[in-house]
């Protein structure tokens, strides 16, 4: 991320580089009041709102937009607001595919997609693994891919997941693969933060010992 003449900020801090964050929120209402500062700011500057949401939540996410105080039709015919659902994203032809993922992702936040000077802020509910349930464990390596794939100096990411949804132990792999992490509302660098090569190695040691037969020497 080229640093604008303001500090953006996110979560109560102000971004200094480049931000692929975690965010673990318990409701609905609770992520809004958190990330709503960080969109209005994004809107007040001209940057781009690119946000991936649930298809059934789409009208809602936009009426939030609205009631802060955003002019949806407006920011979407100026180029300020793109809203991509998890159909057109994450689950393309019903299915998660890493690939095809991080490619889609990248092409979202491509400099040349935000207005001219401008930044995008980017968001995704990551919810949609509750329905598709895919291997926890694509999720992580993707998370973990993803930031393999990012430019050095890349626009912020926040990815957003819902406590109530996920075991401790995806919670804890997800955490492992965000450089910054958003819990109690508050953006902070991550020390559990585990280099994605490392993180990989790591899941096809477990990817080959779940496939040993039960007893087999290890």
């Amino acid at each position: 991320m080229s640093i604008p003449d303001k500090p953006v900020h996110l979560a109560g801090k102000p971004l200094t580089h480049a931000c692929h964050a975690c965010a673990f929120f318990h409701t609905d209402e609770e992520k809004y009041r958190v990330l709503m500062p960080f969109i209005l700011e994004g809107f007040e500057r001209g940057d781009l709102a690119a946000h991936i949401v649930n298809p059934a939540h789409r009208a809602a996410h936009l009426a939030e937009l609205a009631h802060a105080g955003v002019d949806t039709a407006a920011a979407k015919a100026q180029g300020q607001l793109a809203v991509r659902t998890w159909d057109e994203t994450y689950l393309q032809d019903g299915k998660f595919d890493q690939e095809r993922m991080i490619a889609s992702l990248l092409a979202l936040i491509a400099p040349e997609n935000a207005p001219p000077g401008k930044i995008s802020r980017n968001i995704a509910d990551m919810a949609w693994m509750n329905g598709a349930r895919p291997d926890a464990r694509q999720i992580v390596a993707y998370e973990a891919r993803l930031n393999q794939a990012l430019p050095h100096h890349h626009n912020p990411i926040v990815c957003t997941y819902d406590l109530t949804h996920f075991s401790a132990d995806v919670v804890i792999d997800i955490i492992r693969t965000h450089p910054m992490v958003i819990i109690g509302g508050i953006l902070q660098e991550n020390p559990f933060f585990v280099p994605p090569e490392q993180m990989l190695r790591e899941l096809e040691e477990r990817s080959l010992a779940s496939a040993m037969p039960a007893g087999a020497p290890q």
